[in-house]
C-alpha cells in the first residue's frame, strides 16, 4: 500500500514573507494544474495538507483540488514550527485552520501533517492538542532525526494507534530505510530530489508500506538565491549564519530540475492512495503507548 501526498504552502509563504510577487502565483498555479492533470491521467486520488492561510486568502487553490475529487488535510494554519509552539498557540491554530479548510472545501477535515514534521519527543502533547481538535488522523511522525523536526526515539514503521494520557489518535509515520547506519527517508521532499528514481520505486514496491510527500516547490527547477540573513531569520526563526543559509539554499535546491520528470514516472508505475482510503485498508490492531 503506497499513499501519496502534497503539502500545500508556497502561496501563503511567498505572500507573507517572499514579496507577494504575481508571477510566483502564476507559476505555483501552473504546476499544481500540472500535478492535477497527472493524477486524473492515471486515475489517482492524493491527499493534499493545506494551510488554512491558503484557504482563507488563496481559497481557489482549495476549490481546485476538491473539484479533481481530493481528500484536504490540514497543514497548520500559518505554516509554524510546532517545536515553536505553546499548546495554547497550536490550539488556537489548528481550530482556525480546520474551520476555515472545511467551510471552503466542504469535507471533514481530520488529517493533519505538522510543518517539518515538528512533532518529536520533546512535544509529543502536540498529538494530545490535534485529537482536542478533531484530528483522527496524523502524519507528523519523522522517525529519524531531521532539521526543525524528527521524531528519532519513535520506533514504529507502519501506521498504528497512539495512545498517550487518554487520548488516541491513528498515525501514519514517515516511510524510512537504513542507509549507512543511519534512518533516512527516501520518499518525499529533498529525499526524493536526491535519491535515484531506481532506488525510491525499489523501496515502494518491495514495502507493505509507503508514503510519497510533495512540495509544490520541490518540482519547480530552482532558479532562486540564497536567502538574505533577514529572510531566514525572520522565516525559520533562528541565527541566519551562512552555513545554515546555504545548507538551507542546497536542501531545497537539488534535483529539482528532474523532479517533476520523476514524479510523473512514479504516478504511472506505482499504485497509489490517498490517506482517506488508507484508513478503511488498515489493520490498526498495533497500539504504542508515548
Amino acid at each position: 500500500m503506497n499513499i501519496i501526498s502534497f503539502d500545500i504552502e508556497e502561496w501563503y509563504i511567498e505572500k507573507a514573507y517572499k514579496g507577494d510577487r504575481k508571477e510566483k502565483y502564476v507559476q505555483y498555479d501552473a504546476m499544481l494544474a500540472r500535478i492535477l492533470d497527472v493524477l486524473d491521467e492515471n486515475q489517482c486520488k492524493a491527499t493534499f495538507f493545506c494551510l488554512g492561510k491558503i484557504a482563507s486568502e488563496f481559497p481557489y487553490v482549495v476549490k481546485g483540488i476538491v473539484e479533481r475529487g481530493h481528500e484536504i488535510g490540514c497543514h497548520s494554519n500559518e505554516h509554524m514550527w510546532l517545536t515553536k509552539m505553546t499548546p495554547v498557540q497550536l490550539r488556537k491554530d489548528t481550530l482556525a485552520a480546520v474551520k476555515v479548510l472545511e467551510d471552503v472545501s466542504a469535507q471533514k477535515v481530520n488529517t493533519y501533517r505538522a510543518p517539518a514534521f515538528s512533532i518529536g519527543d520533546k512535544n509529543k502533547w502536540a498529538l494530545e492538542i490535534l485529537v482536542e481538535c478533531g484530528i483522527e488522523y496524523d502524519a507528523s511522525i519523522f522517525p529519524a532525526i531531521r532539521d526543525f523536526g524528527g521524531f528519532s526515539t519513535f520506533t514504529e514503521k507502519y501506521p498504528c494507534v497512539i495512545e498517550s494520557n487518554g487520548f488516541r489518535i491513528k498515525e501514519f509515520p514517515i516511510p524510512v530505510v537504513r542507509i549507512l547506519g543511519k534512518e533516512s527517508a527516501y520518499s518525499g521532499g529533498g529525499y526524493f530530489r536526491l535519491f535515484p528514481y531506481s532506488f525510491i520505486s525499489k523501496q515502494l514496491n518491495k514495502s507493505d508500506y509507503g508514503m510519497c510527500y510533495f512540495h509544490i516547490g520541490d518540482l519547480i527547477p530552482a532558479a532562486k538565491k540564497m536567502m538574505t540573513k533577514e529572510e531566514y531569520e525572520i522565516y525559520f526563526k533562528e541565527p541566519g549564519t551562512y552555513v545554515n543559509r546555504l545548507k538551507r539554499y542546497v536542501k531545497s535546491s537539488i534535483g529539482t530540475g528532474e523532479a517533476l520528470e520523476k514524479m510523473q514516472k512514479l504516478i504511472s508505475s506505482v499504485e497509489f492512495i490517498n490517506m482517506k482510503d488508507a484508513v478503511t485498508k488498515i489493520d490498526w490492531s498495533k497500539t504504542i503507548k508515548l
